[in-house]
C-alpha cells in the first residue's frame, strides 16, 4: 500500500478508507512525512483525532502500530528495554543447582536476547512483516526534558544502544508520529526535527462528515443536532471542551438509547458521555441545556 502513496490525495483516500476524515492540510503534512521520512508532530486539544491518525495510517499502509504511551517519569530504559530479572534469577538458580556457576559464562548467558524485554522504541527498530512500523509516541508533553533529549537523538539516527548487546539500528526507519496535548511546551529542538501540524476542532461540516463516517447508523437529523450542540458547547466557559472523540461517543450512546432527536431531558441524562468534569456538567443543569440546544438548532435552520 505504501508504494501507492504518490500524492496527497492518496493519503486522504487511504485514511478515508479507515473512516478517518482528513483535511487537505493534514493530508499534505502526512504525505510529506511519508515521502521525506520525517517524524510528524501533531499538537492540539485532547480528543481532536491526533492518536487516531496514527492508527488509521498504520491500518491503511498495512503496517504494525507500535505505541509508546508517555507519562511523567518515563525514562529511556523504560521506553527501550529492560532485562527479565525474574527469568535471570531462575537461570542463576538452575546453574547453581547443576554446578554450572562459571561467572563469565553465566554473565554471557544472562545478558542475551533470550532475557531481553523489548519496549516500544526498540521494537520499532526491528524489522517488521510488511515493512517499517508506525511508531506512535503519544502525549510526549507528559514527559520531561531529559527524555525529550533522548528522543531527539534516537529519532535522528534511528538507533538505540544496549550496553550489553551494542547498538541496534533500524534497517528501515519507522514512520514516527508524535502527539502533544500541549500541557507544556515541547522543546524547539525536538519540534525542529519533525514536520508540524496543529490539529484543531473541526468546523461543522467536517465534524458532521467525521460523525457520519464513525457512526453511520445515526440519522441525518440526529447527527446534525449532535454536532451543532457540541459545536455550540465549545463556545461555553468549560473546564474541558469536548473533542471529536466525545461527539462520536455521545452519538453512539444516543443510538444505544434509541434516541431520535435531542431534548433537554436526554441531554441531562447523557452528559457524562460528552463532558468529563462535574463542574462542567453542573453548568448545564436546568435551563442551560435547553438554551444551548435552542441556539444550536437555530444554526441549523438555514440548512434545514
Amino acid at each position: 500500500m505504501a508504494d501507492r502513496i504518490t500524492a496527497i490525495d492518496d493519503v486522504i483516500t487511504a485514511l478515508a478508507g479507515q473512516s478517518y476524515v482528513c483535511g487537505r492540510a493534514l493530508g499534505t503534512v502526512a504525505f510529506l512525512a511519508l515521502r521525506l521520512g520525517r517524524p510528524l508532530f501533531l499538537e492540539g486539544e485532547a480528543g481532536t483525532g491526533k492518536t487516531e491518525i496514527a492508527k488509521a495510517l498504520a491500518a491503511a499502509l498495512g503496517r504494525r502500530l507500535i505505541r509508546l504511551q508517555c507519562y511523567e517519569g518515563l525514562d529511556a530504559a523504560q521506553a527501550v528495554y529492560e532485562w527479565n530479572f525474574a527469568a535471570q534469577m531462575v537461570a542463576i538458580r538452575s546453574a547453581e543447582a547443576t554446578g554450572g556457576t562459571d561467572a563469565s559464562h553465566l554473565r554471557d548467558t544472562l545478558f542475551t536476547s533470550d532475557f531481553l524485554i523489548e519496549r516500544p522504541l526498540l521494537q520499532a527498530m526491528r524489522p517488521q512483516p510488511g515493512g517499517a512500523p508506525v511508531l506512535l509516541i503519544d502525549e510526549v508533553d507528559r514527559t520531561d526534558e531529559p527524555f525529550e533529549a533522548f528522543l531527539l537523538e534516537a529519532l535522528s539516527d534511528f538507533q538505540v544502544t544496549i550496553p550489553e548487546l551494542g547498538t541496534i539500528r533500524a534497517p528501515e526507519p519507522p514512520i514516527v508520529i508524535l502527539t502533544s496535548n500541549r500541557t507544556r511546551e515541547v522543546h524547539d529542538a525536538l519540534k525542529r526535527r519533525c514536520l508540524y501540524h496543529w490539529v484543531d476542532y473541526p468546523r461543522f461540516d467536517r465534524e458532521l462528515e467525521i460523525l457520519q463516517a464513525r457512526a453511520p447508523e445515526a440519522s441525518a437529523r440526529l447527527s446534525r443536532e449532535v454536532v451543532a450542540f457540541v459545536q455550540r458547547l465549545r463556545t461555553e466557559d468549560l473546564f474541558k471542551k469536548p473533542g471529536v472523540a466525545e461527539t462520536i461517543d455521545w452519538a453512539k450512546c444516543l443510538l444505544a438509547l434509541d434516541v431520535l432527536t435531542l431534548s433537554p431531558e436526554v441531554i441531562a441524562d447523557t452528559l457524562g458521555a460528552v463532558l468529563k468534569y462535574q463542574d462542567d456538567i453542573a453548568r448545564l443543569q436546568g435551563s442551560e441545556a435547553k438554551r444551548i440546544l435552542d441556539e444550536a438548532r437555530a444554526t441549523l435552520e438555514p440548512a434545514g
